[in-house]
């Protein structure tokens, strides 16, 4: 759904205010939905009474909007219950948490559950996520809270305890211990962070492994993964990174199904260990294996190196015991790395820091992040093949500063990756909103433009080819490419495939060594050119008309309202018929005499008038000069060029916000509504020089000084 500026402008700013703040950091993350859980508990510990979520009730509303929707017979026989009502002694955590405490119920979220799979592994990892020190006996209140990393900002989730169930057992994910309740209650967080349970029904691995670490991910299709991939996953569980597979399915994900070897296509597996062993038939050569575990906590592998095999009756007692082998339908088993390539489709890494996996050292890599967004008619210009409007696209300058450390290679380059991340497509799918096919392309900056901070103009990507672009465009929450490019200045142009596609993105750049990633915006400033009244010799035959009709319509007292003004304007105006215009409106001719009424009185004088008129005149050759088809308006796109010319500098938020105030439901902008923005524009600016007396580009304003300036403005 489309923002509104009071709304998402305002919003924006209060979150830019609190990251500098500190708020959003692992410290001191952001309270979802203004939630407090230390302060709740302390509050409901003193009442003696249970604490519950009226931002997340226990309501078919929580759980669903169609599958899980009030029309559903599903959701008729579920109760919500605590975990006290479920077990005589319910535990948070039994025995440490581990990868079998997470088993999937009735909700397609095995990518959910494949991820917390893999979180079990990091102990540091695991309570970051899940706060240690909850539980059902010490100061129990019925509240719990669990932290995830949400587009750039760490959020703390408050939620009560009440839990679906059906004939008094979990609906959804649930331990192997029936009074183990961590997961069940860290899956109703991440429910009510995306609005409902079904909101969680299918997605990637990654999309969650990302949401309890921050880091970055990187895809391997198994039928293009290079030949070190085992090294490459040896080292990722080393270095703590998380670890998601799955087989491809033809038909679509909802329907797993089950292969004669006992594994499920169309379902995610997590990777949870890679080792060798060394069997006594084979003399000098290794075997290397893989441990996978299905979220399900049962349906197994049953090929070689699975539980019960002939395989493991040729190891020794060491290195059973060193990879831990035993046999239980608790759905993790081991196979072969050969086996493992042949019938897994696709695995995906998730990166704490995207260290370089290919050699022995571990990088240090610098993080850049940077938000933004694309709006219908301004900024939403589609990918490359739109060449009218994919310059249009925020645009964000990267400056690699250093190559990398690598004597290996007699190239000069810098190692970096760059993820594009869609924000909020799966808490909006209730209202219809699906993924947008999205993906990125990198130009290299002409020496002679370094340090130039304009937004680069349709010319440039006419004639300059991409230097390297993702792989595809794909509608995935997350595209992440790697690259290896020369030291230097590059710009960087995230899309959607189709233009008009409006929506939040995070786009982040991680590198070896020093880089600088910003969004190009251009200095916020105004030229505003006023043109010199013209001398009684030099008036053309409109000028005298429009002084006779003045002196006609003001009377003895020689001043107009804007009433008087619209007649003004419009009997001249209507005489102009390229511009195809019905005229002034009203409200736009109220606006005019706010911006040349220098002596307070709500009119204008002669002098005021021509002074109006000659602005006019200018800014009616510019929307001419776009107005190119004589359709009467201008494309909201171009309207960025013709505010361009007309003297104004500004930035895409700007931008953005002229889209949405001038342009019509077809991203058109007609003559009055283009004299109204460049009025409205040229009235702002002259009240902010005004107020800053010292030139340092901030204004301090009182209630009424704000409320005086925006009113008659």
């Amino acid at each position: 759904m489309p923002y509104t500026p009071s709304g998402f402008f305002c919003d924006r700013l209060i979150r830019e205010r609190e990251r500098r703040d500190g708020e959003g950091s692992l410290n001191k993350p952001i309270r979802f939905n203004g939630q407090d859980y230390n302060t709740l508990r302390q509050d409901y510990l003193q009442r003696k009474t249970l604490f519950e979520d009226e931002a997340f009730p226990a309501t078919v509303e929580s759980l669903g909007f169609k599958e899980l929707g009030h029309k559903s017979n599903k959701v008729k026989n579920i109760v919500w219950k605590r975990p006290k009502e479920i077990s005589e002694n319910p535990e948070f955590i039994v025995g440490g948490a581990s990868r079998t405490d997470i088993c999937q119920g009735d909700l397609g979220d095995c990518w959910l559950l494949a991820a917390i799979a893999c979180l079990t592994l990091n102990e540091k990892l695991l309570y970051r996520v899940v706060p240690q020190e909850q539980s059902f006996s010490e100061n129990y209140a019925g509240i719990f809270h669990f932290q995830f990393w949400r587009y750039g900002d760490w959020v703390d989730v408050v939620i009560d305890d009440r839990v679906p169930t059906f004939n008094n057992q979990l609906v959804f994910t649930k331990s192997a211990e029936r009074n183990e309740f961590w997961s069940a209650l860290l899956e109703k967080a991440y429910a009510k962070l995306h609005g409902s349970y079904e909101a969680l029904k299918g997605g990637n691995t990654t999309e969650a492994m990302e949401d309890f670490t921050g880091g970055v991910t990187e895809f391997y299709e198994m039928k293009e993964a290079p030949k070190e991939l085992y090294k490459i996953m040896k080292k990722a569980l080393e270095r703590g990174s998380l670890m998601g597979c799955s087989i491809d399915s033809l038909v679509p994900a909802r329907f797993e199904t089950r292969t004669v070897t006992g594994l499920v296509k169309g379902h995610a597996y997590s990777v949870t260990a890679v080792d060798e062993c060394k069997p006594s038939q084979h003399k000098d050569n290794k075997v290397r294996l893989v441990r996978l575990r299905n979220p399900w906590g049962q349906v197994e592998w049953n090929g070689p190196w699975s539980d019960n095999s002939k395989e493991w009756a040729n190891l020794s007692k060491a290195d059973k015991d060193k990879l831990q082998h035993q046999s239980a339908e608790d759905g993790e088993f081991w196979m072969s790395f050969e086996d493992f390539k042949k019938n897994y489709t696709k695995i995906e890494i998730c990166n704490m820091t995207p260290d370089a996996l290919e050699d022995d050292k571990i990088h240090k890599w610098t993080v850049s992040v940077n938000e933004g967004r694309w709006v219908r008619g301004c900024s939403a210009g589609g990918c490359r093949n739109y060449p009218d409007t994919f310059w249009t696209n925020p645009q964000y300058r990267l400056r690699l500063l250093e190559e990398d450390d690598d004597p290996d290679d007699n190239e000069v380059v810098c190692t970096f990756v760059v993820s594009l991340m869609q924000k909020n497509r799966r808490k909006e799918r209730k209202m219809g909103a699906n993924l947008f096919t999205i993906g990125f392309a990198i130009y290299e900056v002409p020496k002679e433009m370094h340090g130039n901070k304009q937004h680069m103009q349709k010319d440039f990507f006419l004639v300059n080819s991409s230097k390297a672009r993702s792989r595809s465009y794909i509608n995935l929450r997350e595209v992440t490419q790697r690259f290896r490019l020369s030291p230097g200045e590059y710009v960087i142009v995230p899309s959607t495939y189709e233009p008009h596609q409006e929506g939040e993105f995070i786009l982040r750049v991680f590198s070896e060594k020093r880089n600088t990633s910003e969004e190009i915006e251009n200095r916020i400033e105004a030229d505003r050119p006023v043109p010199a009244p013209a001398s009684a010799g030099e008036e053309s035959e409109e000028d005298q008309q429009f002084r006779t009709i003045f002196q006609e319509i003001a009377g003895d007292d020689m001043e107009i309202t804007a009433n008087e003004l619209r007649n003004v304007l419009n009997r001249v105006i209507t005489t102009h018929k390229d511009l195809n215009t019905e005229g002034f409106s009203l409200e736009s001719c109220r606006s005019m005499i706010a911006l040349m009424d220098m002596d307070g009185t709500g009119r204008l004088n002669l002098q005021e008038f021509i002074h109006l008129w000659n602005k006019i005149k200018q800014w009616q050759g510019i929307f001419k000069h776009y107005n190119a088809d004589q359709t009467g308006s201008i494309n909201s796109y171009e309207m960025r060029n013709a505010v361009n010319d007309a003297g104004f500098r500004l930035n895409n938020q700007l931008y953005d916000i002229i889209t949405m105030r001038y342009a019509n439901e077809n991203m058109n902008i007609d003559f009055d509504s283009f004299i109204s923005c460049l009025v409205r524009l040229e009235a702002m600016f002259r009240a902010f020089q005004a107020f800053d007396q010292d030139g340092d580009g901030t204004i301090r304003l009182s209630v009424l000084e704000w409320l005086q300036l925006t009113m008659y403005a």
